[in-house]
């Protein structure tokens, strides 16, 4: 019997093997929580797919989580197939390369938008269709970095993006 058995997570950001999303699927697996996965874009799916299927997982599903309608998708399947979320895992993040490296104040206007949307407020528009499938409460929990809080040479936009995520998951 597992610590999280007739639970139903849902876990976004799983990229490949070696993504973190993907080993935290791996851990609520092993505990007995039923998982469902969301993954960002078509380039994924043939990496994603057969790690599901590795665990037996057979929900998954694409998700550009700048789409409201996207987000409305993926939160009305799992409300169809599990009637709930017990967990929500927020492993999502991007930054165009550009915006990454070089001087900070030369990274865009839109680059600065993309990277806030994907990296943090996409945690907001999630909890927002989490929290009606939590009736009894759950757990929402979100990725960081040391970026974060310090300054980290090449991680400009993506260091805004985490604090902001920080601040919003507080």
């Amino acid at each position: 019997m597992g610590l999280l058995d007739g639970k139903v997570a849902l876990v976004f950001g799983v990229a490949n093997k070696n993504s973190i999303a993907w080993g935290i699927v791996k851990r609520l697996h092993e505990q007995g929580a039923t998982v469902a996965i969301s993954y960002a874009g078509e380039a994924l799916k043939k990496r994603v797919l057969p790690l599901a299927e590795s665990l037996g997982i057979d929900f998954v599903e694409e998700c550009d989580v700048t789409s409201d309608e996207a987000l409305d998708n993926v939160f009305a399947k799992v409300a169809d197939r599990f009637g709930k979320i017990d967990i929500l895992v927020h492993s999502v993040a991007f930054a165009n390369r550009e915006d990454l490296g070089g001087r900070f104040v030369d990274v865009s206007r839109e680059g600065f938008k993309l990277a806030l949307d994907i990296s943090a407020y996409s945690l907001i528009a999630m909890a927002r269709r989490a929290e009606p499938l939590m009736p009894e409460g759950g757990s929402i929990m979100s990725l960081s970095y040391f970026a974060a809080e310090k300054v980290m040479p090449k991680y400009n936009v993506m260091a805004i993006a985490k604090s902001a995520l920080e601040a919003i998951t507080r």
